[in-house]
């Protein structure tokens, strides 16, 4: 895999278009004066939490003795889960009753799990144990779909406008539709990777 490959699969995941919704819900509740700080509070937190689990991922892969190909087939399935939920959408909204009007997000769930969500993690240790010697690369392409997802995010409200509700659906169901095929690539190399280990 790619810089270009990795960034883009990384982007798709991290679904930020998706993600614009919930976070304008949630950013609703803080104070206009605090809004965009609390967005780049949220963002550097899942980008550290991301670099984190890019830097160490591997090394508690191999203390729980767990093989390339498991990840890659564990990868697979979990991206072919999150596809599923992008082509057929739900609601993702928190349940208000639960929460104060002045309540402002903290690491939950704007950075974990809605940009740093297990899907990015499972692509991370993907890319890790496969070549771990492209540290640098994975790290450049991790650092670039973070900062894609940034900027949309940070023009959430432009975006929603321009786009539409039904826009944002029909573009995440795109994404949906790419991921289902990366997820199927993923889950099909890993059952190749473990049949010729076994043969």
């Amino acid at each position: 895999m790619d810089l270009i490959s990795a960034f883009v699969l990384l982007f798709v995941v991290m679904d930020p278009l998706g993600n614009i919704p919930i976070f304008l819900s949630e950013l609703d509740r803080v104070s206009q004066a605090r809004r965009y700080r609390v967005l780049i509070r949220e963002l550097v937190l899942a980008l550290v939490i991301l670099f984190a689990f890019l830097l160490c991922g591997q090394y508690v892969l191999a203390f729980l003795h767990l093989s390339q190909y498991s990840i890659s087939v564990a990868g697979g399935i979990v991206l072919f889960l999150i596809a599923l939920k992008m082509i057929f959408p739900v609601s993702r909204t928190r349940d208000e009753a639960d929460l104060d009007d002045d309540d402002e997000p903290f690491l939950v769930p704007l950075a974990v799990p809605l940009v740093a969500g297990p899907s990015a993690m499972a692509i991370l240790l993907l890319l890790t144990t496969g070549q771990p010697d492209q540290l640098g690369l994975w790290s450049l392409a991790l650092f670039l779909a973070w900062a894609a997802t940034a900027l949309i995010l940070m023009m959430a409200p432009l975006i929603q406008r321009l786009l539409g509700k039904r826009g944002l659906i029909a573009t995440e169901r795109l994404m949906g539709m790419l991921l289902v095929a990366i997820s199927v690539q993923m889950f099909l190399q890993g059952i190749s990777q473990f049949l010729a280990e076994s043969g």
